[in-house]
């Protein structure tokens, strides 16, 4: 599609977060239109290149134009959608599956309301794995989301796209989502920031109560602090019928984030849950300076040994992604009114959906039950420190293609599904392995989707060739604020500097 030049320049388009593209049009400096043009005209240059939106909605976005808000924190920015969860009446939404080409949303979700609502411009949908299963965004429905700062290598999952789109300067912010992390593992992989809150902080209304049993929250990725915090406010509240609340902040976010954090108790750790793996050199350097960052600051840094039971994070949580997989197939089987072929998704998405009716109701709630362990532990941990710091990832971004299955592997998940055969892998060794090949690469995320805590992604350290490593902070369920503060006072005392990709 073809697009007028747009009058502000990309170069200084590319300057500004959303709440300093806000405040250049609540001055009447620029107008909306002008920011969406600059979008639109980025998203056409760069797109091709590394494949973030996967749904261009650029009349629609024009449209959005003509209904703005009178007022509004983020009033004329530009603005995407990740195609999973978020419903945005009139555009389809297909979760990175063939099954669902043609659904198309009939109402808002309550989050796209509220981000309307503030002003923001959405124009598009980003790359996303199929149902979001995945640390890497490579659907079979759309290809691969491509590393803006290294195109070979990875975008993270599974709000790959969105990561992708706002580190090649799409947009200063788009939505993201984390069942097992899902915001912070693109946002490490891309250099950006990203928080994923407490459980009930945001809802997934009306279309869903939870999701991953309660594992699941909504948020964005970004460029700045600022602008998370703000789009938090933004969001943030429970919607009528939710399931959960988290305990309301004592003032917005916004205004919390100018404020010093005090001196933190912070406890760290580097080592692998899984003892039969290894964390990699660049991501330890990356715990072990911040440590020191955080000393010069004036906080206290402990190393601890790891919190939590790792056979706890590697059978609960595995379980939990395999029989939701199965609901989700059977979701799917309700739209189409049929029941679901191995051709209307993934293989992979089949084989543990297949795994996932192998476990019983009565399996599958007692391991639910088994994430108290790690809340009790965590609760524990946080009477004596304020955050617990870890790598995002146990490696840096990935090549693509890297963690797809090989030949043989595709070979044998048919074999075994022609002769129904996948289910008796439940209780073998295979199905540990499955576990710890899909958890290893990123084994430190899913305890606070499994704990319901905040948790954040800051992009304070890149590998010898130019690649982002993030460092993870988790909090105490509810405490956002502690965690905003911190990632404000690291921003301004190593800042991450954006000044455009090589894209």
């Amino acid at each position: 599609m073809q697009t007028a030049a747009p009058t502000l320049p990309h170069d200084e388009y590319v300057r500004y977060d959303a709440t300093g593209l806000a405040d250049l049009v609540r001055k009447g400096e620029v107008m909306p239109a002008e920011l969406l043009d600059a979008a639109i005209a980025r998203s056409e240059a760069v797109n091709p290149k590394i494949n973030a939106v996967v749904t261009p909605l650029y009349d629609k976005g024009r449209d959005e134009l003509t209904r703005l808000p009178e007022q509004g924190p983020f009033r004329g920015v530009p603005f995407l959608l990740k195609d999973l969860e978020l419903e945005w009446a009139g555009t389809p939404i297909r979760s990175g599956c063939v099954g669902y080409r043609d659904y198309v949303s009939t109402d808002d979700s309550e989050v796209v309301r509220r981000l309307r609502q503030a002003g923001l411009v959405l124009f598009g949908k980003t790359n996303t794995p199929e149902f979001g299963l995945t640390p890497f965004t490579e659907s079979k429905l759309y290809g691969p989301a491509r590393n803006p700062w290294k195109l070979t290598h990875s975008t993270g999952g599974s709000s790959g796209g969105s990561a992708a789109a706002v580190a090649a300067g799409i947009v200063p912010a788009a939505t993201a989502s984390d069942g097992g992390g899902s915001i912070r593992i693109p946002a490490s992989c891309c250099g950006l920031f990203g928080l994923k809150p407490s459980r009930g902080r945001v809802t997934l209304g009306p279309r869903y109560g939870e999701l991953w049993g309660g594992a699941v929250i909504t948020h964005a990725v970004t460029r700045t602090v600022r602008d998370s915090a703000a789009l938090l406010d933004a969001v943030a509240g429970r919607f009528m019928g939710d399931p959960y609340a988290a305990p309301a902040p004592e003032r917005p976010y916004a205004e919390a984030i100018r404020q010093e954090p005090g001196r933190l108790r912070i406890a760290f750790t580097t080592t692998h849950p899984f003892p039969s793996q290894k964390t990699d050199v660049e991501c330890v350097r990356a715990v072990q300076e911040t440590a020191r960052l955080l000393e010069s600051l004036g906080h206290t840094v402990e190393e601890i040994p790891l919190p939590f039971d790792q056979k706890v994070l590697k059978e609960a949580f595995f379980v939990m992604v395999l029989s939701e997989t199965a609901a989700s197939i059977r979701e799917l089987g309700d739209y189409l009114g049929r029941p679901v072929r191995r051709s209307d998704v993934e293989l992979n998405t089949w084989a543990l959906a297949r795994l996932g009716q192998a476990y019983t109701s009565g399996e599958y709630a007692y391991q639910l039950r088994r994430w108290n362990d790690l809340s009790r532990r965590m609760g524990q941990l946080h009477q004596t420190y304020d955050l617990l710091m870890t790598p995002v990832m146990s490696r840096p971004p990935i090549r693509v293609g890297e963690l797809q299955n090989s030949t043989t592997e595709d070979r044998l998940i048919k074999l075994l599904d022609s002769v129904n055969g996948l289910r008796f892998l439940k209780d073998s060794q295979v199905m540990d392995g499955l576990a710890e090949k899909s958890l290893g690469y990123i084994p430190f995320t899913p305890i606070a989707n499994m704990t319901g805590q905040p948790s954040m992604s800051v992009p304070l350290h890149k590998t010898p060739d130019g690649l982002p490593v993030g460092v993870m902070f988790t909090a105490a369920y509810g405490d956002e604020t502690t965690l905003f503060q911190l990632a404000a006072q690291l921003e301004q005392a190593k800042p991450w500097n954006y000044d455009g990709l090589a894209v």
